[in-house]
């Protein structure tokens, strides 16, 4: 934006932060949002097999981060293993405040 055409020589105009949305809408949402829905499905002692090839191109690193994310806003504790091919997720716990009992899958 040109300053000139703004008059007050403000070259950004300021919103209310109660106006902002509260939450993060990263680029791959849909993909971090069904896989902590099957997540919340998923059976202790079990793990999610999500294929790298269907991340888009994301680097297992940026999937993992994205996941992790969305996990912690769902209060989910995951934890994440990856081979050449697959990024394996699991649940170790569920928050109470979340209204779910403790889960804990480490033994």
């Amino acid at each position: 934006m040109d300053s000139s055409k703004n008059g007050n020589g403000k070259l950004y105009r300021s919103v209310k932060v109660s106006r902002l949305e509260n939450r993060r809408r990263g680029k791959h949402r849909e993909l971090t949002e069904g896989i902590v829905r099957e997540l919340k499905m998923l059976k202790e002692g079990s793990a999610l097999e999500v294929p790298l090839a269907s991340a888009g191109g994301l680097a297992v690193a940026n999937l993992r981060s994205a996941v992790h994310r969305a996990a912690m806003a769902a209060k989910m504790e995951i934890q994440t293993q990856s081979d050449d091919n697959n990024l394996y997720i699991w649940v170790t716990a569920v928050s109470e405040r979340n209204g779910k009992a403790e889960k804990n899958a480490r033994r």
